[in-house]
């Protein structure tokens, strides 16, 4: 797999009937290595490094925006119920782009996170999200001090 702007994270994975598998700490089941969940794990690992507890992070859950089913990458519970940090997950050959910047803005409609994070592996986008004067900024590097854990 690709090299990805994240440190080095030894991951455990394996290969079944032509497929590759790799080890999701958070979901604790092998899952299909596709170019996506590389990106995704990789983030996992980070979070994890940064000192993120597993209790807080949620993976490919299922939420509803105006009656339609979605599912968030990766999310980071706050304090009394909020959401400290949204992430959305593209495969390194996806763009970074007004489009996908379009699609995490959507979830953030009925998600209300504090922060959102937009990856491909290569770039990431970071975002502080102000929900009372539903404004934002763009953020240099990852907030690991902001966030409301």
């Amino acid at each position: 797999m690709q090299q990805l702007a994240f440190p080095h994270f030894d991951f455990k994975t394996k290969s079944n009937e032509n497929k590759r598998f790799i080890f999701d700490p958070i979901r604790k089941k092998f899952v299909v290595l596709t170019p996506e969940e590389w990106v995704r794990q990789h983030v996992i690992q980070d979070l994890l490094q940064k000192g993120i507890s597993k209790t807080r992070i949620s993976v490919e859950k299922q939420f509803a925006i105006m009656g339609q089913k979605k599912r968030f990458d990766i999310v980071i519970a706050g304090r009394n119920a909020t959401i400290a940090l949204l992430v959305e997950c593209k495969a390194p050959e996806v763009a970074i782009s007004q489009e996908t910047f379009d699609q995490i803005a959507r979830y953030q409609l009925a998600l209300h996170a504090d922060i959102l994070m937009l990856t491909n592996g290569l770039q990431h986008i970071y975002c502080q999200i102000d929900n009372v004067s539903e404004s934002y900024q763009f953020l240099p590097e990852f907030p690991i001090n902001a966030l409301q854990l």
